[in-house]
Formats: structure tokens, sequence, C-alpha cells
């Protein structure tokens, strides 16, 4: 055998093995290669636009949070000035009805004070009347005794 017919019988395989490798498996491996780079450029995009959408719902949950917190400011001083309302309505109503229970009491008083000079009255007058009685010893007629018993207590 020749060294040169092997050389280039091996050059001659080797050239359709290029050949082959060029027209059939290259192509399949380029479009797998494509295919990867396609796959693995849209999983970037993909987390690029995940973070954007991360960041601007961070802002919106921030935004919300701030008027969520604003809200409970507004409902907490509504609900302390309702409080120091109802405060203050109780403190009136209490007021007015110790002014009421007052003057009832007050009525009360000078229509007990009333009863008791008009007894005190009936009384002095009754006694003025025995003690005249006695003194005059004499009857006196009963219209007489209504009169003088009237007159005593306008005076009286």
């Amino acid at each position: 055998m020749n060294i040169t017919a092997t050389i280039i019988g091996q050059v001659v395989w080797f050239g359709l093995f290029v050949w082959f490798v060029m027209k059939i498996v290259w192509p399949a491996l380029d479009r797998m290669i494509e295919t990867r780079q396609k796959t693995i450029a849209d999983g970037l995009a993909a987390a690029e636009k995940g973070k954007q959408a991360l960041e601007l719902s961070s802002k919106q949950a921030e935004s919300e949070l701030a008027a969520a917190r604003e809200r409970v400011g507004e409902l907490i001083a509504s609900a302390e000035t309702r409080d120091s309302q109802m405060l203050e309505e109780a403190k009136a109503a209490a007021r007015a009805e110790a002014d009421r229970i007052v003057a009832a009491a007050q009525a009360d008083i000078e229509q007990q004070i009333a009863r008791a000079k008009e007894m005190l009255r009936e009384q002095v007058s009754a006694l003025a009347v025995a003690g005249a009685e006695k003194i005059l010893r004499r009857e006196v007629d009963m219209k007489a005794h209504a009169e003088l018993l009237v007159q005593l207590k306008r005076e009286i």
C-alpha cells in the first residue's frame, strides 16, 4: 500500500465527512442553538418585564399604603371628633337633667313652704280665735266668726 493513496483516501473521506456535517448536522445544530438563544432571550425579556412590574407594583403598594394610612388618620380624627361631640352632648344632657331635678326640687320646696305657711296661718288664726273667745267669753255667731278668720288669714 501506498501512503499517498491512503492520505488521499483519508482526505476524500474527511471532505465527505465535512460536507455531510455542513449540510445535515450543522443546520440542525444551528437551529437548536438559535432556538436556545431565543428561549434565553425571551426569558431575560420576561425577567426584565417582571422586574419592571415588580417595581411598579411596589410603587402602587406604597401609594395605596400611604392612602390607607391617610384614611386611617382621617377615621381616627373623625372618631375623636365624634367622641368629643358625644361627650359634650352627654355633659349638656347631664346639666339639663341636673337643672330639671333642681327645678323640681325647688318647686317641691316652694309647695311645702306654701303648705306650711297655710297650715301655720290656720293654726295662728285658730289660736287667735281661741284666745279672743277666751278673752271675750261670749258667743260669736258663725258668719262673724268666718269673716274674722278670713280677715286674719289675709293679714297674716
